[in-house]
């Protein structure tokens, strides 16, 4: 089989790997890819969000199978194109893509289904949002509707720093069109915990539960980001949670996709927040999240091919799924700045003397000339797969530190706490 695998950073990097893995596959091609992925596949110069170009090579190469990495081509319509072209392709349409798409869209859905979450109003108007401050407690969150490339979500202290947000989004448009509607939501506070889901024909079919660090220094302080570090499996998820989880929302949310028949097949990220009065859903993403990818699908056992094969064919069952009882870190290298300012083009060395049974996931990294150079905020995840989370943390640490670039720098505590 020739795939194509749309994207550039270290998800897709770990994408690759798995299916490279796979005896179905004769060729893979990745669009745009990074300077990692280029050892495991033939990395092609489009865009992806360009969904006419990528339609175009797909057809010209003949791709038996094409799998979408990032959100924004998801949301746009590529699944559609290619499958009106007659093109296999692993992902959702952009009706059910909308449950990303659009904050506004999602929320109403998860109202709609009683699907447990923080209370929200939405507003298409500066006037309104203003008034609507007053039914809020602080913090609050306020999230432009749209896709804002994981920037559209501020959490405000006090009415000063919410009237400064909303202005920024819908007055000065800050995130584009992204802020013509915005959410004001409710914050929630516990711990946070990510459920991937793969998707068949609207059926939830879970896998290997993870734990994402969104700040972006050591004891959660700093920014948010899209990721310093993840683990797997998650021990936050005993038999009780798990139970709840699967009668409270996982249940709902296939109610829900039948009902207004999205006709998803793909995956499901679910953003969980596990709070004194039991799990709520943050948010829904439409595609394996990053850094969660890096440490769940090492984990997996099937051949990833055939997984995909079965959620398009609605096949797929949970029984299907094997997974290894081992652990898996990953602690991820940014440049310095990240996530506002940072600078590109940094030379990156070390990364040849980690260990062989260290796996090092590209982000933004670009080759040239054989020499690696960062191209990103989030450049590389450091990954080991150990017996446990806290031989996985030692090797991982152990390791990044044979890596260097200019103003790199990393969490020390992932895994930790």
């Amino acid at each position: 089989m020739k795939i194509l695998v749309i994207g550039s950073g270290a998800r897709e990097h770990t994408l690759v790997w798995k299916l490279s893995q796979s005896e179905k596959v004769s060729k893979i091609f990745c669009a745009p890819g990074n300077g990692g992925i280029s050892d495991l596949a033939e990395c092609v110069n489009i865009k992806a969000e360009d969904i006419d170009m990528l339609l175009g090579f797909a057809i010209k190469e003949k791709i038996d199978l094409t799998v979408v990495g990032p959100e924004a081509p998801l949301v746009g319509g590529i699944v559609d194109k290619f499958r009106q072209e007659g093109l296999k392709i692993f992902g959702p349409g952009s009706n059910a893509a909308k449950l990303e798409g659009s904050k506004k869209f999602s929320k109403d859905f998860m109202a709609k289904y009683q699907i447990p979450t923080g209370r929200y109003e939405s507003f298409d108007n500066a006037d309104g949002a203003l008034k609507g401050l007053d039914e809020f407690d602080y913090p609050l969150v306020i999230k432009a509707d749209g896709l804002a490339a994981g920037k559209g979500v501020v959490i405000c202290n006090s009415k000063e720093e919410a009237k400064i947000a909303i202005k920024e989004m819908i007055i000065n448009k800050k995130f584009g069109e992204a802020g013509n509607n915005i959410i004001i939501e409710e914050f929630l506070s516990g711990t946070e915990a990510s459920l991937l889901c793969f998707v068949a024909g609207n059926r939830l079919i879970p896998m290997e539960s993870a734990r994402d660090y969104k700040k972006a220094y050591d004891g959660d302080e700093g920014l948010n980001t899209g990721g310093m570090g993840c683990f797997s499996p998650n021990p936050i998820f005993t038999d009780d949670l798990i139970a709840t989880v699967e009668d409270e929302i996982l249940n709902k949310i296939e109610t829900g996709l039948k009902e207004e028949n999205l006709g998803f097949s793909g995956v499901l990220f679910i953003g969980l927040m596990i709070t004194e009065g039991g799990p709520k859903v943050l948010e829904f993403n439409v595609r394996m999240g990053d850094p969660e990818t890096e440490v769940v699908i090492p984990r997996l056992k099937n051949d990833l091919v055939e997984v995909f094969e079965s959620a398009m064919d609605e096949t797929l069952e949970k029984s299907d799924l094997s997974w290894s009882s081992k652990a898996c870190l990953c602690v991820i290298a940014a440049s310095g700045g990240y996530p506002i300012n940072y600078e590109k083009d940094k030379v990156i060395n070390g990364i040849n003397n980690t260990h062989e049974n260290v796996i090092v996931f590209h982000g933004g990294t670009r080759k040239h000339d054989d020499e690696l150079f960062t191209n990103g905020g989030r450049v590389l995840a450091v990954t080991y797969l150990g017996n446990n989370i806290d031989e996985a943390r030692k090797e991982v640490y152990k390791n990044i530190e044979k890596i260097s670039f200019e103003k790199m720098f990393y969490r020390k505590d992932i895994g930790e706490i």
